[in-house]
């Protein structure tokens, strides 16, 4: 279980109890982005009381894909046969976690999805409601990718099927970092399940949200639409038997 962290010292010790309450024999990896406020070392306090908490000190804060791409080669390198994706803030409900892992048992990637039939959000306004639908809408459109909640960051992958997605050339760093990592599932023909969950907006804490990440989303998903787009143009003019025009 990865939870990455940048001040988030109150918060972790609550998500930590809940993460082991409901799956006591799973491993758990604090990623912590040298968090002025301290969070590093709660993070150390409760790998000290605890065997099956980890720790990994960054140098600093250079985004969620970053930290979860260390987390990915931390959890590789020990042979561990799935990684999960996890907030600290307490938005991803770890009671969700037991039948997420059961799903993975059948599954490359399951993704706790807060757009399919049973999902809800907690405590949003709605501007980050309608960030979110749109965000994830465009993202459907354009890639044409059958999934409802690309931008999820609720996750159990496949040790394997990390492997597989040729993470070395991840570019993504913020808001997007999901959405490419979905969409190199896809493009991979890997058997991808949305299961619905209950997402409640931090109670404690700033959210990490800002212009800046929504901007770095916009470009690159455009940027990979447009490519796709035109690949299927290239294949379809390139087909076998295709009648020439005089």
């Amino acid at each position: 279980m990865l939870v990455p962290t940048y001040n988030e010292r109150e918060n972790l010790p609550l998500i930590i109890r809940r993460l082991r309450t409901n799956v006591p024999d799973a491993d758990l990896l604090v990623l912590d982005d040298n968090s002025p406020d301290g969070t590093g070392q709660v993070a150390d306090e409760l790998a000290a009381a605890d065997d099956r908490v980890n720790v990994l000190h960054r140098a600093g804060k250079e985004g969620l894909g970053k930290a979860y791409l260390a987390g990915f080669r931390w959890g590789l390198d020990r042979g561990y046969d799935a990684l999960v994706e996890i907030d600290a803030d307490g938005s991803h409900p770890p009671e969700s976690l037991p039948v997420m892992l059961a799903a993975a048992a059948d599954a490359d990637v399951v993704i706790g999805s807060r757009w399919v039939p049973g999902g809800k959000i907690v405590n949003w306004p709605l501007h980050r409601k309608a960030l979110s639908v749109g965000g994830n809408l465009y993202i459907k459109t354009l890639l044409g990718m059958p999934i409802n909640d690309a931008t999820a960051g609720y996750r159990v992958y496949r040790a394997d099927a990390l492997r597989a997605m040729s993470l070395d050339n991840v570019d993504s760093y913020g808001y997007c970092f999901q959405a490419d990592l979905t969409w190199r599932a896809v493009r991979r023909d890997m058997r991808i399940v949305e299961l619905p969950i209950t997402f409640v907006e931090r109670e404690i804490g700033q959210s990490k949200m800002n212009p800046d990440i929504a901007r770095e989303s916009l470009r690159n998903i455009t940027r990979w639409g447009v490519r796709y787009r035109l690949g299927q143009l290239r294949s379809l003019a390139e087909r076998p038997g295709r009648a020439r025009r005089s």
